[in-house]
Parts: structure tokens; C-alpha cells; sequence
């Protein structure tokens, strides 16, 4: 049992254990003042009450298309300006080829795409590339294309984020993944992106997509120069725009990966966040979202194995996925891809339920 607040715990832990909706405030508070352990039994209560004991995954395959980018944000390792050696751009014919490779001999059920914000691809590179992969493999999930990818292609190639949906949606575009959010709050967002959609712009585009029927994921990138105060702020945004449109499938907070950015280079960010930090933001983030969007997913490439079994006992009730091929996380840092059976025997050691699901969190089997 809980504690009351008289015995250590917040009004705004009460609340939240009481079903209510919690307000900024709230969750400011919960960020700042809550003992860990108290907040940490409180998300896994409500995680509990809401989705089970059953663990998610997906068996995904990461397939990024150009590491070529018109913005400079700080806090990517990834990007290349197109004069580098190691610059790429994929074409349709290698695009398709590793989707075979992801189905044939990884078994993956959705392709998990994303890239730079090429300068000079036009809008039928997008679409003819969603055309070959489902010529090939029809069966397969194409999840491709964040929203902030949708806004810069509409910028670049004049049209609008709707028209750029729909000619997607048209060649075969089934979910959108959930990157480029990072922080929303501008004092945050000016200091570590450059040449992206702003934080409103992220959300519109977000919901354009979800009234023509595209579901989505939604991220935060956390761990870098943000206040707590824009954690909360950016939460409550997901949070009121789902409550519009019912189209995100899960919330995935990201924990800033630090290696090789130029937030580590400018010395602006000199380590990365501690684990009792990130599983504070993860607690938080469920007692926010909670009874709305009761999805939380735990990035085990950004966290790390172990503090992610940790993270389960957080809020947490989804792990992404096999991420095969990832190569953002990989620029800083940090290794991917992984098997269904390890995520499996990762759950099961923490004594829950692992199951792979499908890209829109229906579970294909119990393992």
C-alpha cells in the first residue's frame, strides 16, 4: 500500500492514484519533489490497473534512407551535409532489398522508416519507395516518415503536410513514426534544434495524419538541456492532442544518447541524464497520460538493457521492438538490434508476460 501525503507522498500522487487527470502543476510537481520510490509504485500500479502484466514488442527492422540533412540540430550524431565520405542516399532497388532481407531472414513485421531531411529528393522518391516495398513484401507494416519528415517534404516540394499525407497514404503508407518531437517548449527546442519544425508545426502535421486515418507514435527526447517544467508541458500536449484524435499508439521517451553531438563537442551537455532521472520522467509520463493514452513504451537502445527492465517497473508495459539495423542511436553511440527471444527472456525475468504485437499493438503471440 502506498503511502498517504501526510506520510511522504504529494497531493498530486494522491490524485493520481484516485483516477484524476492531472494538471501541469501536478506533474511540475511530481518532477520536482516526489520521493522516486513512491512514484515509481504508483506508475507501476496504475501501468497494472490499465494494461496488465503482458509486455509488449514488435518485431521492427530500422531501415533509414539518407543520412543527408537540411537542418543542424545539436543533438544529432546522425546527419551529414552531403560532401562527407560517409553521406548516403538509399535507392529504391537497396531500399527494397533490405526489406526483404528484414521479412525473409529477420522476420520482421514492420519496416521502421526514417531520414535526414534530404535536400533534393522530390516526393515521388517517397512514394515509389513505399510502391516497391509493398510490391515485394505486401504483407509487411510500413511505418516510415515522422512527422517532422512530413513538414520539411511539404516545405520542399510545395505542397501541403495534407496533400503529402494522402499521396503517401495512396502508395501504401500504414503508420507514422513518432521522432522529431523532442521537446516542444520553444526555450528548450531553440537550444537543441536547428532547421525543424517548430513544436506546434510537429503537432499539426501529427494530427493531419490521424484524421486521414494514419496512427502514429509520439517520442521526447529528454536527458539534455530541458527543465522538467518542459517535460511536463511537452507530456500534456501529446496528451491533449490525443484526446482530439485518438491516433497515437504509444508514447516512447527517449533518453538523449550524448556521444558525437555537438551538445557534448560545445561542452552544452557534459554526461547523460542518470538513471534515477530517466525513470522519473517515465513514472511521471504514465501518471500523465494516464486513462488517455495508456501506452509507455521503454527504448531499451537509448536506455540500456537493464535500466530498462528497471523502467518496466516504471510505467512502462511496451519495449518497441528488435530494432535491427537502427542507425541513429548506433551515430551516438550506442549499440541495437536485438531478438525477439532476448526481449522475451528480459521480461521474464522481471516476472511479466512478453508478447509480440503488431505495429498497432495487437498481439500476434505469446512467447
Amino acid at each position: 500500500m502506498l503511502k498517504s501525503d501526510s506520510e511522504g507522498g504529494t497531493p498530486a500522487l494522491e490524485k493520481a492514484l484516485a483516477g484524476e487527470e492531472l494538471s501541469y502543476s501536478d506533474g511540475v510537481q511530481l518532477m520536482h519533489d516526489e520521493n522516486l520510490f513512491l512514484l515509481g509504485s504508483a506508475a507501476d500500479r496504475i501501468r497494472r490497473n490499465l494494461c496488465g502484466d503482458v509486455v509488449t514488442f514488435v518485431a521492427s527492422y530500422y531501415l533509414n534512407y539518407t543520412n543527408v540533412c537540411a537542418a543542424s540540430c545539436p543533438l544529432c550524431a546522425f546527419y551529414r551535409k552531403g560532401t562527407e565520405n560517409d553521406a548516403y542516399t538509399l535507392t529504391a532497388e537497396q531500399i527494397v532489398a533490405r526489406a526483404k532481407e528484414a521479412v525473409d531472414q529477420l522476420g520482421a513485421t514492420e519496416l521502421h522508416i526514417v531520414g535526414g531531411f534530404h535536400p533534393k529528393l522530390g516526393l515521388d522518391y517517397y512514394e515509389k519507395m513505399i510502391q516497391a516495398i509493398k510490391a515485394e513484401k505486401p504483407q509487411v507494416k510500413v511505418k516510415a516518415f515522422t512527422p517532422a519528415e512530413i513538414f520539411f517534404i511539404a516545405r520542399l516540394t510545395k505542397n501541403s503536410v495534407k496533400e503529402v499525407l494522402l499521396r503517401l497514404k495512396d502508395a501504401g503508407l500504414d503508420a507514422l513514426p513518432g521522432g522529431g518531437a523532442e521537446i516542444f517548449h520553444p526555450d528548450t527546442r531553440k537550444k537543441i534544434v536547428i532547421g525543424k519544425c517548430s513544436g506546434e508545426e510537429w503537432l499539426d502535421a501529427a494530427q493531419q495524419a490521424h484524421e486521414l486515418g494514419l496512427r502514429s507514435n509520439v517520442t521526447m527526447l529528454f536527458g539534455h538541456v530541458e527543465k522538467p517544467e518542459h517535460v511536463v508541458d511537452h507530456v500534456i500536449r501529446i496528451r491533449e492532442l490525443h484526446k482530439r484524435t485518438k491516433g497515437f499508439t504509444t508514447f516512447i521517451p527517449l533518453k538523449f544518447s550524448l556521444e558525437n553531438t555537438e551538445l557534448e563537442q560545445k561542452g552544452l551537455v557534459t554526461a547523460e541524464s542518470p538513471s534515477p532521472y530517466d525513470l522519473r520522467v517515465i513514472a511521471v509520463s504514465r501518471l500523465l497520460l494516464a486513462n488517455v493514452l495508456n501506452n509507455v513504451s521503454v527504448y531499451w537502445v537509448a536506455l540500456g538493457k537493464k535500466v530498462a527492465q528497471v523502467a518496466l517497473s516504471y510505467g512502462g508495459n511496451d519495449m518497441v521492438g528488435t530494432a535491427h539495423s537502427e542507425e541513429i542511436f548506433k551515430a551516438a553511440g550506442k549499440s541495437s538490434g536485438t531478438s525477439l527471444e532476448e526481449l522475451a527472456n528480459m521480461v521474464r525475468e522481471i516476472k511479466r508476460e512478453p508478447a509480440q504485437r503488431d505495429t498497432f499493438f495487437n498481439i500476434i503471440r505469446t512467447l
